[in-house]
């Protein structure tokens, strides 16, 4: 058994191809995996509301529920386009849900996963805005929204997000950003760093065996990560497979 880690697939419509392929990913992994990651930003958004989930990702949320049902288990860290993430994420995929990411232990191996958005120590304001989307008060209140006004909503605050993210890339360097996270939590022990967030797939190992990976995205270029056998990959689903 094998367990996969994904991120940033930003899914808005079944129709769309990078969705139809994340879902015959999913369905050919079933049985397979023992531990599902789900490292933020699978969704262009999400809010989890008590009786009722997005009508675009029913074909998903089925996905991931079968997966559950053939004993894969669930760990999703929350995105910045994705988080409250709700009952059904809670009660019915039975999901560790880590909204920060942290180290997760898989044979005897301290691995630490993260969205990403979180590594920049410099972007104050987006560190500001996080702390108010996430806030309670603002949970409260985007529950008093119809569905439908909320999503509205959000997709308006999603391609300001897209912009913003192109002008941040140009001013910041993900490599090395993510070199200096991972080197920390090297220092902590941790054999191994993931993350998601940047869409840049990269690999790199240190000379002591250490791992850095960035997952890239599930956009075009459907890139993840597996651990199998004690060995960390980073592959490509091909829409032909």
């Amino acid at each position: 058994m094998r367990d996969i880690f994904i991120a940033d697939a930003h899914l808005l419509d079944p129709r769309d191809a990078n969705y139809r392929q994340l879902l015959k990913f999913l369905d050919s992994q079933r049985g397979r995996v023992r531990t599902l990651f789900l490292l933020g930003d699978i969704f262009e958004f999400w809010i989890g509301y008590r009786h009722t989930v997005f009508a675009p990702y029913v074909p998903l949320l089925d996905s991931l529920r079968q997966l559950h049902e053939q004993g894969t288990r669930i760990v999703y860290v929350e995105g910045n386009h994705d988080f409250h993430l709700g009952p059904y994420f809670e009660k019915v995929l039975d999901c560790r849900i880590l909204p920060d990411g942290g180290v997760i232990e898989l044979d005897g191996e301290r691995i630490y996963i993260a969205h990403g958005d979180l590594i920049n120590p410099d972007d104050k304001g987006y560190r500001r805005l996080r702390r108010v989307l996430r806030s309670r008060p603002l949970l409260w209140l985007s529950h008093l929204l119809p569905p439908d006004w909320a999503w509205a909503i959000a997709r308006w605050g999603s391609r300001a997000s897209q912009q913003s993210h192109k002008e941040k890339n140009g001013r910041w360097v993900p490599e090395q950003m993510l070199d200096d996270h991972a080197r920390r939590h090297f220092q902590d022990g941790c054999r191994a760093v993931i993350t998601g967030h940047f869409h840049t797939p990269l690999y790199r190992a240190t000379p002591e065996g250490k791992i850095l990976i960035s997952l890239g995205d599930w956009i075009g270029q459907y890139s993840y990560a597996v651990f199998e056998d004690g060995v960390f990959s980073l592959e490509t689903f091909s829409p032909g497979d």
